[in-house]
């Protein structure tokens, strides 16, 4: 039986809600389909900083190198000051790990979800490619004259060649082996002329690929587009900020932040998969949050561990719940968190004879 170690880091208000159902969901797909997760559970969020006063201890962390996936339920919490455990948990694994693709599939299951008229699952199916280690989120930032009338603030977004071209690489790869074949560039070269190196990376890497077609949009015109037309979209990839923003513009159009999953990812190397909604403290312990995001994860990562039949059977499994009406949304208080982890892991166990 072929075995995967697995890092889970529940994190912050609803992460331990949601990162127990996707283990459950998990532990239903693994039975099916044979294979075995050892999960390590790590404690790192603000209970754990507030009570130790250590973030993510060294030792913790090069276990964690060694392992193949990591499982991430959300990071953040009031009490401590903004930044401080995401930048400690969620931008160290990311930096360190040099997980330089931030891969975000928007996919609607069902045209109730979708709150574009005319628009569900033959016009929403898209993959937006986030480079995930450069841009404005390199942390290089600072301060003159902080607190005085003539303070001023900065922060230098960076774009390296090799960078851009592993990341626009990633993308026509993926593009290459979807049925639509295409990829749009989405940036805002003409008023941010640094990246005209995404410019001329894109076409240098584009003439690679004589059997993938190309599109641009600055990102103004992108996100009007992704909601006016959303079908023209395959696979996009942008840069670092702008990727988190219209990543959060794609959730709303498959049906909000509690069916959004991600992955950051190293191909090859240990790489982290999240739900992308944040800790939602203030419904922390109430049995509301859906899990649906954190399912989905997981499926993301099965699939990344190479166990397909059992990443598609879980997709399989929420979209069937869903467009049957047995899920009835994915919103906040729809359904008890642990009753829609029962119900995704039930149509699992059930899905061996669909995949």
């Amino acid at each position: 039986m072929t075995q995967y170690d697995v890092a889970v880091i529940a994190g912050d208000g609803i992460g331990p809600e949601v990162t127990r159902e996707a283990m459950k969901v998990l532990d239903a797909a693994s039975e099916v389909f044979g294979f075995q997760l050892r999960r390590t559970e790590y404690p790192f969020g603000t209970d754990h900083y507030l009570e130790h006063d250590e973030i993510f201890p060294d030792d913790a962390f090069e276990e964690i190198k060694g392992m193949n996936a990591i499982f991430l339920g959300a990071i953040g919490d009031p009490r401590v000051p903004v930044g401080l455990i995401e930048y400690g948990v969620i931008a160290k694994l990311r930096f360190e790990l040099d997980l330089y693709v931030n891969l975000r599939p928007i996919k609607c299951y069902d045209e109730r979800l979708c709150p574009i008229k005319g628009k569900g699952p033959d016009d929403i199916d898209m993959i937006i490619v986030r480079e995930n280690t450069e841009g404005a989120y390199t942390g290089m930032y600072g301060f003159a004259h902080k607190g005085q009338a003539l303070e001023v603030a900065t922060q230098t977004m960076v774009y390296t060649r090799a960078g851009v071209e592993r990341a626009v690489r990633y993308a026509f790869e993926l593009a290459k082996a979807r049925t639509r074949k295409q990829v749009t560039l989405i940036d805002k070269a003409n008023a941010v002329r640094a990246q005209d190196i995404w410019t001329r990376v894109f076409a240098e890497v584009a003439a690679e690929y004589p059997d993938v077609s190309t599109d641009h949009a600055y990102v103004d015109a992108a996100c009007m587009w992704m909601i006016k037309n959303p079908e023209w979209f395959d696979v996009a990839v942008t840069p670092n900020l702008f990727g988190d923003i219209i990543t959060d513009l794609g959730a709303v159009l498959q049906g909000g932040m509690g069916i959004a999953a991600s992955g950051n990812i190293h191909p090859g190397r240990v790489s982290l998969f999240e739900p992308i909604h944040g800790s939602a403290p203030k419904h922390a312990g109430k049995n509301v949050a859906s899990p649906v995001a954190a399912i989905m994860a997981g499926s993301m990562m099965l699939d990344y561990l190479g166990e397909k039949a059992a990443s598609n059977a879980i997709e399989s499994s929420v979209v069937d719940l869903i467009r049957s009406g047995r899920i009835e949304g994915v919103g906040t208080g729809v359904h008890e968190t642990t009753a829609v982890g029962d119900l995704v892991a039930a149509e699992v166990k059930n899905a061996a004879a669909r995949v």
